[in-house]
């Protein structure tokens, strides 16, 4: 195994487990991906076992939530087969698990113990701020006035940054020279 390529970090994996439908989900596309298997193939092994996978363990997505997951920029390949027919499925943490009793793969075995513990640390670090949510509310109940200003910049700092708004591209009528 010492040969093989190393397995994904936690990191990684992270950064590919998405909020869909209020669920912290994985798609068929990354899941194929990390196992190094085509997508195809691991849509036929779900399908073949489809009664493991009830729909708090998978489902697919609509054509809206599929929509912003498609890439902007890069130019379509043209002829048959280069395009996925069908929206991608999600995996729940559940489901993810239940794909290693699918896929019989040393490497199926190894991804999945990466993503249980990438879920694990997710679950844990939402824990941790809703405890400090928590800490802080009896914090601000029990000090007067004075540390008002405290709290709210704690606050804010716990609040999560949004995105800065893109300028758009190109030349604007309404813009001077």
């Amino acid at each position: 195994m010492a040969d093989k390529k190393l397995i994904t970090s936690v990191e990684q994996i992270e950064s590919r487990i998405f909020l869909i439908r209020g669920q912290k989900v994985m798609l068929d596309e990354d899941l194929a991906a990390l196992y190094e298997v085509e997508v195809k193939v691991l849509n036929q092994a779900v399908k073949r076992n489809l009664d493991r996978f009830p729909d708090d363990f998978m489902f697919q997505l609509t054509a809206e939530e599929a929509l912003p997951l498609r890439s902007q920029i890069v130019t379509l390949k043209s002829g048959r087969g280069q395009h996925r027919k069908y929206s991608p499925y999600a995996f729940t943490e559940q489901g993810v698990a239940m794909l290693s009793s699918v896929l019989h793969s040393d490497r199926a075995i190894q991804v999945n113990i990466e993503i249980m513990r990438a879920f694990v640390r997710l679950r844990q670090m939402l824990s941790t701020n809703a405890e400090l949510s928590r800490k802080l509310a009896t914090l601000e109940k029990k000090y007067d006035v004075q540390f008002k200003a405290v709290f709210e910049a704690i606050r804010e700092l716990m609040t999560p940054l949004e995105p800065k708004k893109k300028r758009p591209i190109g030349f604007a009528p309404w813009e001077k020279k």
